[in-house]
């Protein structure tokens, strides 16, 4: 069953066809966006184990296909839905961005303002100082 905020999303296409979505949806967090087109997301579930009458935590990592019109990076929250096999690992497309990755946001934005600073300095020191007029001494 497709939930309801799914039905409105964009079409996605991979290789000039339209992708059917179906199965299974998850929201997890991208861990890497290094390949092209491609991002992996990983997520913690719970299981019991009935020996210890616990539950421990497990992650799940799979492949998913990175449109261009989305462009995943990592540390997004990102929403994945089940789709027909796109590569031999890609069975998921990211479909929709949750949440960017405000810390990697910050932290562009930190260098960036760190390199205008640089920049500025440079400037500066590159251009010649000009000569200070000396006071004139008025002879009385």
């Amino acid at each position: 069953m497709i939930p309801q905020e799914t039905k409105e999303l964009p079409t996605i296409y991979v290789s000039g066809k339209p992708l059917s979505l179906r199965g299974r949806t998850f929201i997890g967090i991208v861990e890497s966006d290094r390949m092209m087109g491609t991002v992996t997301v990983s997520w913690d579930r719970r299981m019991y184990v009935k020996k210890y009458e616990r539950y421990e935590r497990r992650r799940s990592t799979v492949a998913a296909h990175n449109p261009k019109e989305i462009s995943a990076r990592a540390g997004d929250k990102v929403m994945i839905m089940e789709t027909r096999p796109i590569s031999k690992t890609k069975h998921f497309v990211v479909v929709k961005i949750l949440e960017r990755d405000v810390a990697r946001i910050e932290a562009q934005e930190l260098t960036k303002k760190a390199e205008q600073k640089k920049a500025t300095e440079k400037k500066q020191k590159a251009e010649p100082k000009k000569a200070k007029p000396k006071a004139v001494e008025q002879e009385e």
